[in-house]
C-alpha cells in the first residue's frame, strides 16, 4: 500500500518503479570465509524471517565453526531438503497454512454452490478474492498477494467462463443434448466415478510401453548393419510385422541361421503382443468413454456442484496453495545449499589440492622423461 501523500509528491505519477524497488539485494561475498572456511553468521541471519517461524531449525542445520561468527552444516548437502521438510516446525507451518485455506474453502464453497441464474460473476469473484486475501494475511512466509494472484489467474483462465456459463444456463451437466464438457471436463467424471477403470487402462498402457521398450532395445542392439535384425528391416529402415515375416520366410530353409530365426521369432512375438495391447487399450477406452457419456445424463444438480466447486475449482486452488508452500521450502533449501557450496572449500584446502595434483602431474611427466617448468 502506498500513502496518497507519497503519490502526490510524485505528481500523481503511478509508475510502479517509483514506489517499489524490484532490484535484488547485493549478495556480498565474505573473503574471510573463502580464505579460512565457514559460513558467515551474517548470511545465516539474513534468513531470520525463516528462523522466526522455525526457531529450532537453524540449530538443526548449522553448528558453530572453529572460530566465532562462522558456522558449518550439520547435515550433508543432499539431505538439506529432507531435513527441512521433515522438521516438526516446518510440518506445523504447512498445517497452519493448509488450515487457513480449508477455512476459506469451507466458507466459500457454500457461497459458490448457491450460484444461480442471473447472478453477477464480477461481484462474486470480488468477494471471493477479497476474502482470500484477508484470510492469508494471517499466513507466515506466504505472501497473501501471491495467493490472491493465483486466484485471479485461474479466474482469467477458467473460472470466469464457468461462472458466466452458470449464471446463464444453471448447473446443467448436459446442454443442447451434449455433455457440458466446458463446465465439467471428462477428466473430472473419470477421476470421481471411474478411477478404477482409468487405473486399469493406465496399467494396460504401462504393460504395452514395457513391450515397446523391449522392441526398441532389441532394435538398438541387433538392428545395426551386422545385427541379427538388420536384414528384416523394410525400405524405410523399420521393423514391421510384414518385413519380419518376409525375412523369416526367406531364411526358413537356410542352414546355420538358427540364431537369427530365434531373434526374428522373438521380435515377431513382441510386435504381435504390442498390437494386441493397443487393441485392448482402444477397446477399454471406448467402453470408458461410453460410460462417461452416460454418466453426464444421470448427474444431479448436487453432483454437478460437487464436481465443479469441490473437484475443479477448489481442487485447483488447493494445489496452487501447496505450490506456495513448496516455494517457501525450496527457496530456503536453495539458499542454504548455495552458502554451503560457496564456503565449502577454503583457500588452504584448495592450495593443498593444487599441490597434490601438481605432484601427481610431475610424477607422470618424470615417467615420460619430460618436465614443464
Amino acid at each position: 500500500m502506498v500513502p496518497l501523500a507519497e503519490i502526490e509528491t510524485n505528481d500523481f505519477n503511478l509508475n510502479t518503479p517509483r514506489y517499489i524497488d524490484s532490484t535484488d539485494p547485493e549478495d556480498l561475498q565474505d573473503i574471510d570465509g573463502h580464505l579460512r572456511g565457514g559460513i558467515p553468521d551474517r548470511d545465516i541471519s539474513d534468513l531470520d524471517r525463516y528462523w522466526v517461524v522455525f526457531p529450532s531449525l537453524r540449530s538443526t542445520l548449522f553448528t558453530p565453526f572453529t572460530r566465532p561468527g562462522y558456522f558449518v552444516l550439520k547435515v550433508a548437502q543432499p539431505e538439506i531438503k529432507r531435513a527441512i521438510y521433515e522438521h516438526r516446525e516446518f510440518t506445523s507451518f504447512q498445517q497452519s497454512v493448509t488450515k487457513l485455506f480449508e477455512k476459506w474453502e469451507a466458507t466459500q464453497t457454500l457461497v459458490l454452490k448457491e450460484i444461480a441464474v442471473g447472478d453477477k460473476p464480477k461481484k462474486l469473484i470480488l468477494a471471493l478474492a477479497e476474502d482470500l486475501l484477508a484470510t492469508f494475511q494471517k499466513a507466515k512466509l506466504v505472501d497473501p498477494y501471491d495467493v490472491y494472484q493465483h486466484l485471479m489467474d485461474y479466474w482469467a483462465e477458467t473460472m470466469q467462463d464457468d461462472l458466466y456459463l452458470l449464471v446463464k444456463e444453471g448447473w446443467k451437466a448436459v446442454l443442447d443434448g451434449k455433455p457440458n464438457i466446458d463446465l465439467i471436463p471428462t477428466t473430472l467424471i473419470v477421476r470421481r466415478y471411474f478411477a478404477v477403470d482409468q487405473a486399469s487402462i493406465e496399467q494396460l498402457e504401462a504393460d504395452r510401453d514395457a513391450v515397446t521398450r523391449q522392441m526398441e532395445e532389441a532394435d538398438e542392439e541387433h538392428g545395426g548393419d551386422d545385427g541379427l535384425l538388420a536384414d528384416a528391416k523394410n525400405d524405410k529402415g523399420k521393423l514391421t510385422k510384414a518385413s519380419v515375416k518376409a525375412r523369416m520366410e526367406e531364411i526358413s530353409t537356410v542352414a546355420d541361421m538358427d540364431e537369427e530365426r530365434k531373434m526374428l521369432k522373438d521380435y515377431l512375438v513382441l510386435i504381435e503382443t504390442e498390437a494386441i495391447a493397443n487393441k485392448t487399450i482402444k477397446e477399454a477406452m471406448k467402453v470408458l468413454d461410453a460410460r462417461v457419456a452416460a454418466k453426464y445424463i444421470k448427474l444431479t444438480k448436487d453432483e454437478v456442484k460437487i464436481l465443479v466447486v469441490d473437484d475443479k475449482w477448489m481442487g485447483t486452488l488447493a494445489a496452487v496453495v501447496q505450490s506456495e508452500l513448496n516455494r517457501v521450502s525450496q527457496a530456503l533449501t536453495e539458499r542454504i545449499k548455495q552458502l554451503a557450496e560457496r564456503y565449502s572449500t577454503s583457500l588452504p584446502k584448495l592450495t593443498e589440492e593444487v599441490e597434490a595434483l601438481a605432484t601427481r602431474v610431475n610424477a607422470h611427466l618424470k615417467k615420460m622423461e619430460t618436465t614443464w617448468n
